[in-house]
């Protein structure tokens, strides 16, 4: 399997087990959104709160330029960890949401 296939693999099959977990209030929705000709993965929540309207994104990554690109986490995990434990180098982890001067502190790749 080359490594484009696996990667689009392991986003998949991480993001499907945090497309599984419920938000414990409000009438919301978890739609998980794969793209998987321009490599886009995204955990959306939709739905009410009361009577305030929930839309948001909880996870981006994108895969660019053969490497995974963490482009937001809105959650308490590190799925930058998740990634490597399931065989991901990380010197293809962009954390997106970093600005390029600060990639360089990281132990993930810079761009």
């Amino acid at each position: 399997m080359d490594k484009l296939t696996q990667y689009r693999q392991i986003v998949q099959e991480i993001l499907k087990e945090y497309g599984e977990a419920q938000p414990a209030y409000g009438n919301i929705e978890v739609e998980t959104i794969f793209d998987t000709q321009r490599d886009h993965y995204q955990i959306v929540h939709v739905g009410w709160e009361g009577q305030d309207w929930v839309h948001s994104c909880i996870i981006h990554i994108d895969i660019k330029g053969g490497k995974i690109w963490l482009q937001w986490n809105g959650t308490e995990d590190d799925i930058a960890a998740d990634l490597v434990a399931a065989g991901v180098s990380k010197e293809d982890i962009v954390l997106g949401f970093q600005s390029p001067f600060m990639r360089k502190f990281t132990e993930y790749a810079v761009g």
